[in-house]
């Protein structure tokens, strides 16, 4: 079982231009909101940890997420309002994003209401920009403390500007992550932000030598490398039918935390010791995953079905 952390809200995408303004398309979204849905529809349980409004939109998607199957026993409700993200797509396919959620439901997390996660749990995924803003960065980070020892601990930082605008704060971030996570998936945008002019293998070396045990680094079009602790591997982009790149990343995510769940890997010390061979296929099939939702609208995550075995 995973447990997912962070925000939930709603991605309204502006579609065509009318005589008086703009057609607009509301849709579900969040990034730990799409792994949580992406492990869900690869077969795998995941109990979202997050806090969502009363309000009619905070409704709307917790029944997106019931109806999804995403295990909502963790959740917590507030009667603040849900996060809105305008996001505008080039003629690339690549999103940008405009941020409406200070003072939002999701910035609130009451850990002591929490409680002792499931003895189910085997790993707890966190990214984006809820560890990074106030007061769930806090609640997020004593639960990252608390259970660290016992179960494995996945960042994907994901950096979005446009909600916390200095760097500094995620640079701040990534040294405490990587000193606690077992295992970082980072795009090579991201990382060039937080630590400019490095790539992807000192970058590794890096996050190793604070306590990862496995390293990825997502490149667009450039394809995925990795490593563990025993093996490097590296793996193409694959073809697809480009729409948008919205949630992309994140079905990277939840479908390498697939393929390791199936491989049974979620042990602490298991993703550390991959081989090469095992590094590409996990690769190779996050790939695959991320292609299919490449080639639709917005972060339209596959299932299992979609996928090969």
């Amino acid at each position: 079982m995973f447990v997912v952390c962070g925000e939930a809200l709603m991605d309204v995408f502006g579609v065509r231009d009318t005589p008086g303004g703009m057609d607009m398309d509301a849709r579900v979204g969040g990034s730990p909101l799409n792994v949580a849905l992406g492990l869900t529809r690869l077969g795998q349980r995941a109990a979202f940890v997050c806090t969502l409004s009363r309000d009619f939109l905070g409704e709307r998607i917790v029944r997106f997420l019931q109806d999804e199957g995403v295990d909502l026993s963790l959740l917590q409700r507030s009667a603040s309002r849900t996060t809105l993200s305008l996001v505008g797509v080039d003629s690339a396919g690549v999103p940008a994003y405009s941020f409406y959620g200070e003072g939002a439901a999701d910035r609130e997390l009451d850990l002591e209401a929490l409680g002792d996660l499931p003895e189910a749990v085997r790993a707890i995924h966190l990214g984006s920009f809820a560890v990074a803003v106030q007061p769930v960065g806090t609640a997020l980070r004593r639960l990252v403390e608390r259970e660290r020892q016992r179960r494995l601990i996945v960042w994907d930082p994901n950096i979005r500007l446009n909600v916390q605008p200095d760097l500094a704060p995620w640079r701040e971030l990534l040294e405490w992550m990587l000193a606690r996570c077992d295992i970082v998936k980072i795009s090579d945008e991201d990382l060039q932000l937080l630590l400019p002019g490095t790539c992807p293998e000192a970058f590794a070396q890096r996050a190793q030598a604070a306590g990862c045990s496995l390293v990825v680094v997502t490149r667009g079009a450039q394809g995925a490398v990795a490593w563990s602790r025993a093996a490097h591997a590296e793996v193409p982009a694959q073809a697809a039918t480009l729409v948008d790149t919205v949630g992309a990343g994140d079905t990277f995510q939840a479908a390498m935390l697939t393929w390791l769940s199936e491989a049974g890997l979620l042990d602490k010390d298991a993703p550390g010791a991959l081989d090469a061979q095992a590094l590409g296929r996990m690769l190779e099939f996050a790939a695959r995953a991320a292609a299919i939702t490449c080639s639709r609208r917005g972060a339209d995550l596959p299932r299992r079905a979609e996928l090969p075995r």
